[in-house]
């Protein structure tokens, strides 16, 4: 991609671990929800994406959107989500549309589809023998109102590209932890997000061809429950980590049976 790239909430983990992977493969435009300890690399405003003034300066010269920017506490309150996250959210696809930016990615969440975790499944479906996948296809389930605000701006999504024609990548994020994976603890390891994947499954969103997608942004562990064939086929995700088999760096191959 040639076009400058907005990345909102840049000053979050995830805006960390794609600017720490893929910083220099990009031209980037961050927005900061506060001033930065730290003045950064890139250009950079300061605003508030429930002000469309923000977002329309955050806008001005990009040719597509990593959308991060959000109230990220899973029990954060209804006004809160309603402010920052849906109608934040609104905003920032109607200024993309107004720019004529072609490629929106959104960071959707696993709190979109959490409540799948609160009936008789669990806690085999963490387990490594267990088949059951979730591929993106199922309604959303969210388990709070912050996983409401996360199906929602995956409405959002398939609104703008169903109306105006921009392509739309909703990344369900796991659990996003630099280093190790949690060692003794199965929903994390089944969820675990390493940072170069993350930053790996971003720029492969920003690169594919697609309309609308949903997929499920983990590494590739042993013990998963969210299926990561669609961000594969559609993307051409291709994870490196495993919290099975983690060293700190890379894959540690698997012992031979």
């Amino acid at each position: 991609m040639d076009d400058s790239v907005l990345l909102t909430g840049a000053g979050g983990a995830v805006g960390a671990a794609i600017l720490e992977g893929i910083g220099d493969a990009y031209e980037w435009k961050l927005m900061f929800h506060s001033p930065p300890a730290e003045e950064p690399d890139y250009e950079y405003l300061v605003g508030d994406v429930s002000s469309e003034d923000d977002v329309a300066e955050a806008m001005d010269g990009v040719g597509a959107v990593v959308h991060l920017a959000g109230d990220p506490r899973p029990e954060a309150p209804w006004d809160s989500v309603l402010s920052n996250n849906i109608d934040g959210t609104q905003k920032m696809y109607e200024a993309a549309v107004a720019e004529g930016v072609e490629k929106f990615v959104f960071a959707s969440s696993n709190h979109a589809v959490g409540a799948f975790e609160t009936d008789e499944r669990t806690p085999e479906l963490y387990r490594p023998a267990d088949d059951y996948r979730l591929d993106g296809t199922e309604l959303p389930r969210p388990g709070n109102l912050y996983g409401v605000s996360k199906a929602t701006g995956e409405v959002l999504g398939r609104y703008y590209h169903d109306e105006h024609g921009i392509s739309v990548c909703n990344i369900r994020i796991g659990n996003l932890t630099r280093g190790h994976p949690p060692i003794d603890y199965e929903r994390g390891q089944a969820m675990w997000l390493s940072y170069r994947d993350c930053a790996h499954i971003h720029e492969c969103a920003l690169e594919a061809d697609y309309d609308f997608e949903i997929v499920y942004g983990i590494s590739d562990n042993d013990r998963k429950y969210y299926s990561l064939e669609r961000a594969k086929e559609a993307l051409g995700y291709d994870p490196q980590d495993n919290s099975a088999h983690f060293d700190g760096e890379e894959r540690v191959a698997e012992p031979d049976a």
